[in-house]
């Protein structure tokens, strides 16, 4: 069985070049519309996945997002956001991208060839049975990705991925994959668009859940995010208002005596 890259077939758009603004703007918009719809296929595929990884951190797991260029850096954005918008610890979920840090800004010659490589980066963080380990890679043939989940599961950790390609040998190395299919890129072959936002969303899904399932909402508010600036500060504030029955100074009192808008209303609400 022959494997395509179904990011990287023909594209049914020809001669881009000679595209006005508008014209092209319009035929990303509409392959923009699909991906949506790709996700929405994998719901199953990703409620299997979120569910290992709330078992594993309830008890005391982390989580691990591992990749090489784009894929690689969306799996650091999205670990990077989880602790100011969650309060969670900032080793709670982790991005590793091939090349290390420096790849983030720039690229770093065959860092993505090395298939030993993920598994040493991961060493580093002391992984171990009871965290899971995400590789993401559109094209699902990236062999530092694949080279560290069949390290992973080598040492009984469980293993997810992400990839835009059905059945590649990412998918099929994963233990609980996620195959979201966008299909040719408007500019064939560049991943970061389609299958960039199919990540994205994906990634959001399972982090944001992931909290929810861990109580670090509530109702629909970021009750124990970190209050780093003062637009996050004044949010946090009419939360609390909107939570309990006082006035923006006295709610504003009581966020910076308790440090968190779920300390705040608790603290006032023992007292009633």
């Amino acid at each position: 069985m022959t494997f395509t890259k179904t990011t990287e077939q023909s594209s049914k758009y020809e001669h881009l070049e000679k595209m006005s603004v508008p014209e092209l703007l319009s035929n990303i918009n509409q392959e923009d519309k699909t991906v949506p719809f790709a996700v929405e296929k994998a719901l199953p595929q990703i409620e299997a996945l979120i569910i290992e990884i709330v078992a594993k951190m309830k008890l005391g797991g982390r989580l691990f997002y591992i990749g090489a260029g784009t894929s690689g850096r969306l799996g650091v954005v999205d670990a990077s956001e989880c602790p100011p918008t969650f309060g969670v610890p900032f080793d709670l979920v982790n991005g590793i991208i091939a090349g290390g840090d420096k790849a983030i800004r720039r690229a770093v010659e065959n860092a993505e060839d090395d298939a030993n490589q993920a598994w040493i980066d991961l060493q580093e963080h002391n992984i171990n049975e009871n965290d899971v380990v995400i590789g993401i890679a559109a094209s699902g043939t990236t062999p530092y990705v694949i080279g560290g989940l069949e390290a992973c599961n080598l040492n009984n950790i469980i293993t997810g991925s992400i990839s835009c390609n059905a059945g590649s040998p990412l998918s099929l190395t994963a233990k609980f994959p996620i195959d979201v299919v966008v299909g040719p890129e408007f500019v064939t072959g560049s991943s970061r668009m389609k299958a960039g936002t199919a990540q994205k969303l994906v990634l959001n899904m399972i982090s944001t859940a992931t909290m929810i399932q861990l109580g670090k909402v509530k109702g629909n508010k970021m009750v124990d995010m970190q209050l780093s600036n003062s637009k996050l500060v004044d949010r946090g504030v009419k939360m609390i208002m909107g939570e309990i029955p006082v006035t923006y100074e006295k709610a504003a009192e009581l966020l910076k005596k308790h440090g968190s808008v779920r300390k705040a209303v608790d603290s006032f609400q023992s007292q009633l």
